[in-house]
């Protein structure tokens, strides 16, 4: 054979070789163009719900998982987790949206404040429309939504100071806007608080472009306060739960995803060594897994799917704690069934 540009490449960079011949639990998509995450680097996470998956997994591989927002001193374990304290690193709740990570910065540093204050629900308490489910109890009056906000604001400001590594995982690039500014809502009105009115609110379907811009816009807000700080960005592999368009959910999904992955290559390309993009979303949706990570709703990722992305997310940024590769594909069925009840996805309710 004559001399062609794919001749001297590597075995991993051919389908017949990396895919074909080799186990799906073995599959290694690793890239040697990282940094690394030491022992001590303070490691926040933030995104849609399978960051929550993430965040349990990395500390129980013993990475220095970074939490600016505690449960106050006195409360039991149950009421934490069901307060979301611990859930993100901050009491965010899920960020699904790019738009969100913007406006969440803004806020946080007072550059922007909706007009959208709080929603009221059916049983007279009151929630934050940006994160409506993280007290399911929800509070007694539109003031104590403020000064929650407020305590949640100055956490989020010390995380961003402060953290050394941030994991976003990019969730959907279906939203609900309040008219009057734009402000993004994680959930639609009506789902967990407040009434849904055309007038008011506009549902916003975005591509890559604006996926782009609003994340270049949160890097440089990060930067400009932590010039430091490094950043992992994946694509959730979890399904979204419904779609407002007038088409089958699979061809929303489809979509919204494919979106989120172009936009995140392409930015972790342009951006210099600070941003690296982890391929927990191609590790499990590719065919040659043949839908073996994904729960009985076909939505959801199994524990077993979890633990390749950790192996993976070891072995690139922590070498020397790298597990050593599997032989077989190990599924522990409790163990699944524990880590998918704790997972906190808002975007469920709309079902409910």
């Amino acid at each position: 054979m004559s001399n062609n540009p794919y001749k001297s490449l590597p075995s991993r960079q051919f389908w017949s070789n990396a895919v074909t011949n080799v186990p799906p639990f073995a599959l290694d998509l690793r890239s040697s163009d990282n940094f690394t995450i030491s022992s001590d680097d303070r490691v926040a996470t933030a995104g849609s719900c399978f960051a929550q998956r993430v965040a349990v997994a990395l500390r129980a591989s013993q990475f220095n998982y970074y939490v600016t927002e505690t449960a106050p001193a006195g409360m039991s374990h149950a009421q934490a987790q069901a307060l979301q304290y611990g859930t993100y690193s901050a009491r965010y709740g899920n960020l699904y949206y790019t738009r969100q990570f913007v406006q969440l910065f803004d806020r946080a540093y007072g550059i922007f404040e909706p007009e959208l204050t709080t929603w009221e629900r059916a049983d007279g308490r009151f929630v934050d429309p940006f994160r409506p489910r993280i007290q399911p109890g929800g509070f007694a009056s539109a003031d104590e939504v403020r000064a929650a906000r407020d305590a949640h604001f100055a956490a989020v400001r010390r995380l961003f100071e402060t953290l050394d590594v941030l994991v976003i995982t990019l969730g959907q690039t279906e939203s609900w806007r309040w008219r009057a500014d734009g402000a993004v809502l994680p959930l639609a009105p009506g789902v967990a608080g407040g009434t849904y009115d055309p007038a008011l609110y506009a549902f916003v379907n975005v591509g890559v472009a604006e996926v782009i811009d609003d994340l270049n816009g949160f890097l440089d807000r990060l930067w400009r306060v932590n010039p430091s700080a490094r950043v992992v960005m994946t694509v959730s592999p979890v399904a979204m739960v419904a779609t407002y368009l007038d088409q089958h959910v699979m061809t929303s999904n489809c979509y919204s995803k494919s979106i989120l992955r172009a936009a995140a290559g392409e930015l972790c390309a342009a951006r210099g060594d600070k941003i690296v993009y982890f391929p927990s979303y191609d590790l499990i949706t590719g065919s040659a897994n043949a839908g073996r990570y994904y729960d009985e709703d076909q939505r959801t990722i199994n524990d077993a799917g979890v633990r390749h992305v950790m192996r993976q997310f070891l072995g690139t940024f922590a070498t020397n704690r790298a597990e050593p590769a599997v032989h077989r594909a190990l599924i522990d069925l409790q163990a699944e069934a524990n880590c998918n009840a704790a997972v906190i996805c808002d975007e469920e309710a709309i079902t409910r």
